[in-house]
């Protein structure tokens, strides 16, 4: 038998132990690796780290990484603290294995002796590492003793974000706002949904309040297909942030509709409920089968087309709405991955791809029509600097600013009416209620 098979063998005779060698490797598949926290859990993930997990385990597994990784600024900076040498070359990914142990330490409700006795178990279980298990012994001993001290650390947020990301926000919304965004992203999101009819009857339903953008956020996280309504196609899952953007395009019924990098539908459904003529344009195949299951769901109908939206040909179209790739920098509360995997020469790269959806839509846009352009990031060369690049450009399109009277809340609103939205806004006691995904959206119309 492989040595590798031998260890795993070993492992599963120790109850808890592979959930956090799979949340270990997990971690470093999302750090090392660049891999989508998402995708690491999906059942068809490469590299697969849940294979002969129960669904316990894998619940667990996912905790502890989703926990490990939204406070992965804090945790890394507390390993070199009681790392004064740091990790031994040799052993470098013992780092993972200590940053799951440190995340159910300080963060999440586990005996500290378990987490100590286990990670010191998965050390040497690997003949690299088998020799540091006594560091890693007295590193995480250390860490439970201090842990009060740490915890008022992450009280003051001081390393919730990585410093470029940090730095940028400071910049770009000032010293107090550029912490807010960071805090927020500490906090488990929201359950937000779009509702086909009755928000008022669908919160009640659902354990929910209604928002004043008229999406309905739910107090619970229950599993979502047993919730009330899911199956007969009443709703979906969709951000309030994310749910803005069709609003302000408003299709009207007939009305031929482009949806940009549609997938995963959201905002199709919008624009189908409203019985437009939608065309879901997104160039990844398997995205769109998901898109496409859920039209079926909710008993919504859309064109699907698989292609690159920069390229794509067709007759002009009445609106165009352009969801584009971005950054993400405005969802790390929902995917704290992103803080980890995106690094500084994305945005110019995103940009710039941006910028090509930006001038195909021009061009499929009929005279009168109109184009509304959101991203789900932060920084400003996807949002505010596009659209003004967009402008100067093309001089026969201009901005239709945002109006409070659309049901946007003032505070959504930039001086050059567009709508941009930031983590922290909407504060509520309950932190279940509270925030919204950081998002831009600008609302263009080509002249007659």
């Amino acid at each position: 038998m492989p040595a590798e098979a031998v260890r795993e063998a070993e492992a599963a005779k120790i109850p808890g132990l592979p959930a956090r060698l799979a949340a270990a490797n997990i971690i470093g598949d999302i750090v090392q690796g660049g891999h989508r926290l998402d995708e690491c859990f999906a059942p068809n993930a490469v590299p697969s780290r849940l294979s002969g997990l129960d669904a316990r385990d894998v619940s667990l597994t996912r905790s502890i990484v989703t926990v490990a990784v939204r406070r992965l600024g804090l945790i890394r900076y507390v390993l070199a603290e009681l790392l004064e040498k740091g990790l031994p070359r040799q052993a470098a990914r013992l780092e993972f294995s200590l940053i799951a142990a440190a995340a159910q330490i300080l963060f999440l409700d586990a005996a500290d002796h378990a987490a100590v006795d286990l990670a010191v178990r998965a050390a040497r279980l690997e003949p690299k590492t088998a020799g540091f298990s006594g560091l890693v012994n007295g590193v995480l001993r250390n860490l439970a003793r201090r842990r009060e001290e740490f915890l008022d650390l992450a009280a003051r947020g001081e390393h919730d974000a990585p410093p470029w990301l940090a730095q940028r926000w400071r910049k770009h919304y000032g010293e107090d706002t550029g912490r807010a965004i960071a805090a927020m992203h500490m906090l488990e999101p929201p359950l937000d949904v779009s509702v086909k009819d009755d928000p008022e009857g669908w919160a009640e339903r659902l354990d929910g309040v209604v928002l004043p953008t008229g999406s309905v956020r739910l107090r619970s996280h229950a599993p979502i297909s047993e919730l009330p309504g899911y199956e007969d196609g009443e709703w979906w899952v969709q951000d309030a942030a994310a749910a803005l953007p069709a609003r302000l395009l408003a299709p009207r019924p007939d009305e031929r509709v482009l949806d940009m990098c549609a997938a995963p539908g959201g905002k199709t459904a919008q624009m189908a409920l409203a019985r437009a003529q939608v065309v879901a344009l997104d160039r990844s195949a398997e995205r769109l089968k998901l898109l496409a299951a859920n039209l079926a769901r909710l008993q919504l109908h859309a064109e699907v087309a698989v292609g690159d939206a920069a390229a794509y040909q067709a007759q002009p179209f009445d609106a165009i709405l352009i969801d584009a790739p971005c950054s993400a920098t405005g969802t790390i509360r929902r995917h704290p991955d992103v803080s980890w995997t995106k690094k500084p020469g994305d945005i110019e790269t995103l940009a710039s791809l941006q910028t090509k959806l930006l001038n195909r839509a021009a061009l499929l846009t009929r005279a009168g029509g109109r184009i509304v352009y959101c991203s789900c990031s932060l920084e400003p060369e996807e949002g505010e600097q596009q659209i003004a690049a967009f402008l100067r450009r093309n001089p026969d399109f201009r901005r239709m600013p945002i109006d409070p009277g659309e049901g946007v809340p003032e505070a959504f609103i930039n001086r050059d009416g567009d709508l941009r939205t930031l983590p922290h806004f909407w504060p509520n006691e309950d932190p279940r209620l509270a925030g919204i995904d950081g998002f831009f959206a600008a609302r263009l119309l080509r002249s007659a």
